[in-house]
């Protein structure tokens, strides 16, 4: 089988692990979509990881899906998921126990506003590298902000309290990896993730986690939950995140592209999203 890794990093600790198990025995090749040419025309791989999130590389990405090719994740769905606004529309659309979001155009307006209710978490509205993610307590952490990130199009979320500790889940096929990480909004702010056994989560936790798969049409996603006394809240869902340290990630990763590639496994799909606002 010959494999595609749609990435500018083909060294991503999961991506080379997943490849040193392909390896002896299949085709593994890395494109960057920054500088691979089109591919409307050449030969295809049996399956494409798509582990990039740029316009360039879901533009790749679909005229990959245009030719016949499966993508894990499709382009639609990894297109859907980096819009917060259309993100929490969805999720909310589906029944999912995400949290309240609402929409501004910029973080300058936001912060003119007199009707907040504090403490707020701002985000920019569109994920991608260092973008913003902040808890502000007063109008005067807000103007701070603002001063850095005006023109920013941004989402806000009324803080929840919570223990501090993000519950992370990534799901790879029929696969479901958990960890605990102590959450960026909280003080003091941790930066190691603690793997959990799946078994350790609440009841009908495992069950909200692949209802977001659902609903997204995703593969390969993960999905940060705040615990509320007792009830999980959704706070993202990520498409193709890194999943790094856990045991048996590239084994499933490794399995699932060789599923599809053989068509025994049919890639989630869905419409790229319209503009939301």
């Amino acid at each position: 089988m010959r494999i595609g890794l749609l990435t500018p990093s083909p060294g991503h600790p999961l991506l080379a692990a997943a490849t040193a198990l392909l390896t002896p025995r299949h085709d593994v090749v890395a494109l960057d979509p920054a500088t691979a040419a089109d591919p409307a025309a050449g030969e295809l791989a049996d399956v494409y990881l798509l582990k990039t999130r740029t316009p360039r590389a879901l533009a790749f990405a679909r005229r990959l899906e245009e030719r016949g090719a499966p993508v894990l994740n499709s382009a639609g769905s990894t297109a859907l998921v980096q819009d917060r606004t259309a993100m929490a529309e969805a999720a909310l659309a589906a029944g999912l126990p995400f949290v309240a979001t609402a929409t501004e155009a910029s973080l300058a307006g936001l912060a003119a506003r007199g009707d907040l209710s504090y403490p707020v978490v701002v985000k920019s509205r569109h994920s991608r590298r260092d973008d913003l993610v902040a808890r502000a307590d007063d109008p005067v952490r807000l103007a701070v902000l603002a001063a850095e990130w005006g023109d920013e199009p941004v989402v806000v979320q009324r803080f929840t309290p919570n223990d501090g500790w993000d519950h992370k889940l990534w799901v790879v096929g029929d696969h479901v990896f958990a960890g605990l990480r102590r959450s960026e909004l909280a003080s003091p702010a941790g930066t190691g993730t603690e793997s959990l056994p799946t078994g350790r989560l609440p009841a009908g936790w495992l069950d909200v986690v692949r209802r977001v798969g659902e609903a997204f049409a995703l593969d390969v996603y993960g999905v940060d939950l705040l615990d509320v006394a007792g009830t999980p809240l959704i706070v993202d869902v990520n498409a193709f995140p890194g999943i790094r340290g856990q045991a048996g990630a590239p084994e499933a990763l490794a399995a699932l592209a060789l599923h599809t590639a053989k068509g025994v496994h049919r890639p989630r799909t869905r419409p790229t999203p319209q503009p939301v606002g």
